[in-house]
């Protein structure tokens, strides 16, 4: 196997992660999500959900009247619309996105995508709420990267990270995810995102642009995945480019969430919680050991890093 090194002058330089940001189409349809809110008829958007015709729609109307019922529940009893549809163009109606379609590419574990009416997801909302009147509530702090971190694999920091992110663009707000899992990324797995190029591709010099990716039927939601997995995780974390690209990510996006390695596997979650400033613990039922989560925790204070919340992961 033929092993090429990249000279030390090729490394990224600051401009260009500005440059990177700037360009990316998926930053700038992000950008534009909160201009495309407006409001809509549950018949507008049951007509197009459903595929009704306008007869279809009148009939619906004339039977609200007659029985004095809501739209929604007419069109249940006409039989045009199942309870799940109404729910799902009610949620659109209120700028409230979720896919629970089969075809939607969503691993069943984003729960505030696929099933956002279960314990799991007001679970979810319940740490949004934690921070939105904490860490958060200051608007100067709004846009503040988070890593979200555990002491050990298998305690949930991608099922958190991924469903986070979600809650967040829930409230139209702009998010992006970061997938700085440098050793067993997964969120380009759980969002259906090519692989191909990410932040490794950034943090290398590799990639120029366009490694932001949407993700279908959220608009106010971003995604940059890893990409091709790097053999120098630590390194590329540790260059000034990661930090310049985070300040960057901050100044688009009202909300950063960076998903990261276990802190058994080294000194990834360490390095990457100290340049976010933040962080949330996730720990798990019968896993996590209390020594585990104090050594954990005071060893990301050493780094500056302020623990904005610990999750006790039971799902």
């Amino acid at each position: 196997m033929n092993m090429h090194t990249r000279p030390a002058s090729a490394e990224i330089h600051p401009q260009g992660v500005e440059t990177i940001v700037a360009r990316d189409a998926a930053v700038d349809q992000t950008l534009a999500a909160d201009a495309e809110l407006r409001d809509r008829p549950l018949g507008e958007i049951l007509k197009e959900v459903a595929a009704l015709s306008t007869d279809q729609i009148n009939e619906i109307l004339a039977h609200q009247r007659n029985r004095g019922i809501r739209f929604g529940e007419a069109a249940i009893e006409l039989g045009y619309a199942s309870a799940d549809l109404v729910r799902f163009a009610l949620a659109r109606q209120f700028h409230y996105p979720y896919d629970s379609s089969a075809d939607s590419g969503l691993a069943p574990e984003l729960v505030c995508a696929t099933a956002p009416f279960t314990a799991a997801a007001e679970a979810i909302r319940g740490v949004r709420s934690h921070l939105l009147s904490g860490p958060l509530s200051d608007p100067a702090q709004t846009q503040i990267p988070i890593a979200i971190v555990s002491p050990n694999s298998g305690e949930g920091r991608s099922y958190v990270a991924g469903n986070l992110a979600i809650a967040f663009a829930q409230l139209g707000r702009r998010t992006i995810l970061v997938d700085a899992d440098f050793r067993k990324p997964r969120q380009h797995e759980m969002f259906a995102s090519p692989k191909s190029i990410g932040l490794a591709g950034v943090l290398s010099g590799r990639t120029q642009a366009d490694v932001i990716h949407k993700v279908r039927g959220f608009p106010s939601l971003a995604l940059l995945p890893v990409g091709v997995t790097p053999p120098n995780p630590l390194e590329l974390i540790e260059r000034p480019a990661f930090s310049l690209l985070l300040r960057e990510f901050s100044s688009k996006f009202s909300y950063v969430l960076l998903d990261t390695p276990p802190g058994s596997y080294g000194s990834d979650a360490r390095a990457i919680a100290a340049r976010c400033g933040h962080a949330i613990v996730v720990t798990r039922k019968d896993r996590t050991g209390a020594s585990q989560l104090r050594d954990f925790s005071a060893s990301l204070r050493e780094t500056g890093c302020k623990i904005v919340g610990v999750v006790l992961n039971e799902f």
